[in-house]
């Protein structure tokens, strides 16, 4: 399958958390390969500083994905304004830094909202034009704080860890289905904001690799996972690595 497929091209791209970061670097990637994209995001202000640079191609729209309500509003509008969307990048999260012994039920479940009820709210919204369609493209923004959490980071290394879990058990549901409906998990690196590490990558280079995973649409993918560039091979057990080496056969990750 072509990577900058022409229907995806074609169709309105979504981006969640588009106000700033990372986000707002793939709405501008998105938006310079002529797509039209619809940005979410809790801040009016970011919202304006990223249309200002994207220009007319960019559609701010405030939107907090933990409000469900919300959610399904702006698809409907959007979906009445601008068309269905073809493409949703969910890249929405919080990550508060917060002790777990400093925890309450309530302030937990608010980063869980965030981080895996914004992937399930938006990705629900968005599949109903998929679905509709039998086409469709969804990338989650992902990390592997789930495997090895850091310290004072309980909450989103839970609700990250499930957001991964949540995109699997997507694929199950609807992968044998709908296979033109292309969904996997890329994650962006170590970056250099207010969630990531001061000497990591700029948003602006890793989204160059987020871009090019969001318009590349193949079958194939679904279920992947991508870091930065390269993807993820899952783990091989014993039987496989022995049948890999008599067949002399050696697996190769796919790069962007």
């Amino acid at each position: 399958m072509a990577r900058n497929d022409q229907r995806l091209l074609e169709k309105v791209a979504v981006v969640t958390g588009a106000g700033d970061g990372l986000g707002r670097a793939l709405a501008l990637g998105l938006c310079a390969k002529g797509l039209h994209v619809v940005g979410l995001s809790r801040s009016v202000k970011g919202l304006a500083k990223t249309a200002e640079l994207a220009g007319e191609t960019f559609t701010p729209m405030q939107v907090d994905v933990s409000d469900f309500a919300a959610v399904k509003t702006a698809f409907a509008r959007m979906t009445l304004e601008h068309g269905g969307p073809g493409l949703l990048i969910n890249n929405a999260a919080v990550y508060p830094r917060r002790d777990l012994l400093e925890e309450t039920p309530g302030s937990f479940m608010q980063t869980v909202n965030v981080n895996l009820g914004g992937v399930m709210a938006c990705s629900h919204a968005a599949l109903q034009t998929m679905l509709r369609d039998g086409f469709g493209r969804i990338v989650n923004v992902a990390t592997f704080a789930d495997l090895h959490p850091l310290p004072a980071s309980a909450a989103y290394s839970v609700s990250k860890g499930a957001a991964r879990i949540y995109t699997r058990a997507l694929v199950a549901d609807i992968g044998d289905r709908f296979p033109d409906i292309v969904v996997n998990d890329w994650m962006p690196g170590m970056l250099a904001t207010r969630m990531g590490i001061p000497d990591g990558l700029t948003p602006e280079e890793s989204a160059r690799w987020g871009v090019e995973m969001a318009l590349w649409h193949d079958p194939a993918l679904t279920g992947s996972t991508f870091e930065m560039g390269a993807e993820v091979l899952p783990p091989r057990g014993l039987k496989g690595k022995v049948k890999d080496l008599m067949l002399l056969r050696r697996q190769k990750p796919r790069l962007l």
